[in-house]
């Protein structure tokens, strides 16, 4: 067993995963994740498969999968591939004559009927200013709308009556003051900021509250961390969850989600659908509380 398969498998076992959870997980055959821990690579496909599965393997336990890659590398330097030979291959001489017969023929045939493409055109137009407008008929006259500008002419201003504002013996009533309106809290909105090192940062303001809520299509393997004001994290929840399962978090601090099927998750967060990938690929989400 290699170092790296060594670590692979002590961390899978640490998390508590099984085989079984981690072929439903990542999509990957049993036995090329056994010959993963056993540093056995020749089972596997071909180097690029090597690569694609020790970095599935080490995101479904949670690892960083470029420490892992360059583990991978430094203990298993890639081979210097040589280039094939390519082989010059001589055309038939009679092959390359009908080539060039049935061009020649195409040619000819595409300006025939480019001619008479032309002399349709030509014969329809033609046809048809001959024909102009039968005898006896006169030619329809178009009338235009008259137009009369409608006037009122005993429209005029309607006269105003005066009136004293205030006579003796009398208070004028004070206007009535216009209530101050009432500010509205900010409404919540959950932004997408950035993506750094394979992880999707949203940004949640106009709360004191992050509310997650996770509804499960398939089989697919979930971490939940609550992050710490000192950058730390404090696990949740680590399960694998089944097709129809859901689960709920209300946290008052940032939250940092580790999905290993991306596909089987729909994600909500203060009521916010915060989209994580249509494909059964692991996903890796962080969800940043700014309170006012």
């Amino acid at each position: 067993m290699s170092d790296l398969g060594y670590i692979l498998r002590k961390t899978r076992l640490e998390r508590k995963i099984s085989l079984d959870d981690l072929q439903e997980v990542t999509k990957i055959r049993k036995r090329y994740l056994e010959a993963i821990e056993e540093g056995n690579y020749k089972v596997l496909p071909g180097s690029f498969y090597v690569r694609a599965f020790i970095k599935s393997y080490a995101e479904a336990v949670g690892l960083d999968p470029t420490e892992v890659l360059n583990m991978y590398e430094t203990t298993n330097p890639s081979p210097v591939v040589e280039k094939p030979v390519v082989e010059t291959i001589r055309k038939n001489r009679t092959s390359v004559r009908n080539t060039e017969k049935m061009s020649r023929w195409a040619s000819s045939v595409m300006f025939i009927c480019f001619i008479l493409l032309i002399f349709g055109i030509v014969y329809y137009y033609t046809y048809k200013n001959y024909k102009g407008t039968p005898a006896g008929e006169k030619p329809s006259q178009t009338q235009s709308p008259r137009i009369t500008d409608t006037t009122n002419p005993g429209a005029g201003t309607t006269p105003t009556t005066s009136t004293n504002a205030s006579s003796e013996g009398k208070v004028e009533p004070l206007p009535t003051p216009t209530p101050a309106p009432t500010p509205t809290p900010p409404a919540v909105q959950v932004k997408f900021s950035s993506n750094e090192k394979g992880v999707d940062n949203y940004t949640i303001t106009g709360t004191a509250n992050l509310n997650i809520q996770m509804k499960i299509n398939g089989s697919c393997w979930i971490r939940i961390d609550a992050l710490t004001d000192g950058g730390g994290k404090d696990m949740l929840r680590q399960k694998l969850y089944k097709a129809g399962d859901t689960d709920a978090f209300d946290l008052t601090s940032s939250a940092y989600l580790n999905v290993g099927a991306a596909s089987a998750l729909e994600l909500t967060v203060n009521g916010t659908v915060v989209p994580v990938g249509d494909t059964p690929n692991p996903k890796r989400v962080q969800l940043n509380l700014q309170k006012n």
